[in-house]
C-alpha cells in the first residue's frame, strides 16, 4: 500500500473532510441513461465537495481518504488537489477501484432521475481506525463527516464511530446525515446514523431525510431526538432552514436552545445535486469566521445558490465581500432577492439590484 505525500505530522488546517469520492458521469443531454450517448467526467463526494468548496472560499482544507491505484484515483487526487485542498493524506489502495457512478441530469428528487452507482468493494469501503491517518483527519479546527461513509461497511461504520466518540481535544464535529437509503443493504439499520449525529457538534438533516430515515416529523422533533450537538440544521427545501443552537445569541430562547430560521433564497435552479454541501461549506466557513447563526444560515443558502445556478456538484463560492454584503440585508431586502446563473460573477452593487418587484 503507498500512500501520496509525505508521512510528518500533519499541519493543522481550517477544516479536514473525510469520507469517499468517486468519479462522476455526466450526461451530455437530459434522458434516460439508457438514452444518454455520451458523458462527461468529473468528481463527486459530499465531504469532497465541502472540502473543495472552503477551499476555494479561502480556508485550509485536508481531505481524508482512499482510492484506487488506478487512473480514477489518480484523477481524483489530482482534481480535488487543484482546489488548493491537502490531498497528501489519501491512501492508495492497489487492490480496490476507486468508485464510480453515472447519473441523469434531473433533480434528485424527481422521479425520472437516474443514479447508477459502481463502488462496492471500493478502496474507501476499507476505511477503518486502521486504514486511515486519524491523527491527520484530527488535526482540523473542523473535522466534516457525512452519513454516507456509515453505510459504506462495517469497517467505514466503526471509523465513524470512532471519529463521533468524545475525546479530550477532538475538533469541532460537523456531521451532515445524508441519508441515502440505496446505501442501507438488508441487515443495516439508518437509526445509527442518529446515534452518530448524537456525537456530533453540527449536524445538519433535511426535514424530509429525518422522516424517511428515522420517522421523524417537523424540526422540533428532529431537535428534540438530537438534544446534544451544539447546533442543530434542519433544512426545509424550498422553504428555508431551521437552526437550533446553544446559547447564541437568535431571537427566540427555548427548551431546545435558540431556534432561528432562514427562508430559502428565490433561485433559477440549473441543476440541484451538490446544493446540500455547497450549504455545509457555507455554513461551516461562517462558523470559523464566528458569525452569528443567522448569518451562518444565510452564507449557506448562498453558498447552496451558487450550485443551484451551474451544472456541476460544484462551483465556485460567491466573493466574500458580495456574500457578506447580501448576508447582511434586511429580512424584505433578503426576501426579495432573485439569484439566476452567472449571478457570483456580478459586483455587489448589481447583485443587490437582482431582486424580485
Amino acid at each position: 500500500m503507498t500512500v501520496t505525500g509525505t508521512r510528518n505530522a500533519p499541519d493543522v488546517v481550517d477544516v479536514v473532510a473525510l469520507g469517499e469520492s468517486m468519479v462522476t458521469f455526466l450526461p451530455a443531454r437530459p434522458g434516460r441513461l439508457a438514452d444518454v450517448p455520451a458523458f462527461h467526467r468529473s468528481i463527486g463526494g459530499a465531504e469532497s465537495n465541502v472540502a473543495c468548496a472552503l477551499a476555494a472560499a479561502g480556508h485550509t482544507t485536508r481531505w481524508v481518504s482512499r482510492v484506487g491505484a488506478d487512473g480514477f484515483g489518480d484523477h481524483l487526487v489530482e482534481a480535488i488537489g487543484a482546489y488548493g485542498v491537502d490531498v497528501s493524506y489519501v491512501r492508495r489502495d492497489p487492490s480496490r477501484p476507486t468508485g464510480v457512478y453515472f447519473r441523469t441530469a434531473g433533480d434528485r428528487a424527481d422521479d425520472t432521475h437516474e443514479v447508477a452507482y459502481y463502488r462496492a468493494g471500493s478502496a474507501a469501503s476499507a476505511m477503518s481506525p486502521t486504514e486511515v491517518d486519524l491523527e491527520a483527519a484530527r488535526a482540523g479546527r473542523v473535522l466534516h463527516l457525512s452519513g454516507i461513509t456509515a453505510a459504506l461497511s462495517p469497517d467505514c461504520l466503526d471509523l465513524m464511530r470512532e471519529l463521533t466518540a468524545p475525546r479530550p481535544g477532538r475538533p469541532l464535529v460537523s456531521f451532515d446525515v445524508n441519508h441515502r437509503p440505496g446505501l442501507w443493504g438488508e441487515g443495516q439499520d439508518p437509526d445509527v446514523l442518529l446515534d452518530l449525529a448524537r456525537g456530533a457538534d453540527i449536524v445538519f438533516v433535511g426535514e424530509d431525510e429525518a422522516r424517511q430515515a428515522w420517522g421523524l416529523h417537523g424540526a422540533r422533533a428532529v431537535r428534540e431526538a438530537l438534544p446534544e450537538p451544539e447546533i442543530v440544521v434542519v433544512k426545509q427545501g424550498k422553504g428555508g432552514a431551521v437552526a437550533f443552537a446553544k446559547d447564541t445569541d437568535g431571537p427566540c430562547e427555548d427548551a431546545d436552545g435558540t431556534a432561528t430560521f432562514v427562508r430559502a433564497l428565490h433561485v433559477d435552479v440549473v441543476a440541484a445535486v451538490g446544493a446540500g454541501d455547497a450549504f455545509a461549506a457555507g455554513f461551516l466557513s461562517s462558523t470559523l469566521r464566528g458569525l452569528p447563526v443567522r448569518d451562518r444560515l444565510r452564507h449557506g443558502h448562498l453558498a447552496a445558490a451558487a450550485t443551484l445556478t451551474t451544472p456541476g456538484d460544484l462551483a465556485p463560492p460567491p466573493p466574500r465581500t458580495l456574500a457578506d454584503r447580501l448576508a447582511a440585508l434586511d429580512d424584505p431586502a433578503w426576501g426579495r432577492l432573485r439569484l439566476g446563473p452567472g449571478w457570483t460573477d456580478a459586483d455587489a452593487e448589481a447583485a443587490e439590484e437582482a431582486r424580485t418587484p
